[in-house]
């Protein structure tokens, strides 16, 4: 069986966390499925799909990681182009990856004691996500 929900935020981009563990523990609940798989993906070349422990210290962290890994300022030619000035965020989310695949039994998502499932978003625009929650099992 084959279950599909969505999760709308209004994200806010330069890097904004979204914790998604919630919603997805929901709507695995929800299915009535007691195990399988849930993927959570994101259709957006800015925005990505991770596991962290979303606390401070470490979030502030991430944010540093990504900046001397692909900073903001580089010398890129998309940027240089005129169309965009987001290439940084296309860079970083293309690394990062649109989606994670999650197993779930007795209809509970199987994460580590700190882990979360997050949606970052590398644009620099706000605009609306749709986060696909796909779940299959039995």
């Amino acid at each position: 069986m084959v279950k599909t929900y969505y999760i709308e935020i209004r994200a806010e981009g330069g890097g904004e966390f979204h914790n998604l563990t919630e919603d997805v523990r929901k709507y695995v609940k929800e299915s009535g499925m007691r195990a399988g798989l849930v993927t959570v993906y994101i259709p957006s070349a800015t925005g990505a799909i991770t596991t962290i422990e979303a606390k401070e210290g470490l979030l502030q962290d991430f944010s540093a990681f990504w900046e001397k890994l692909i900073p903001r300022n580089g010398n890129y030619l998309h940027d240089q182009r005129g169309l965009d000035s987001n290439t940084f965020s296309h860079l970083r989310a293309s690394v990062l990856g649109c989606s994670v695949t999650i197993p779930f039994s007795d209809s509970k998502i199987t994460l580590g004691t700190w882990q979360q499932i997050v949606l970052v978003d590398f644009d620099i625009k706000t605009r609306a996500r749709k986060v696909i929650c796909q779940i299959m099992g039995d």
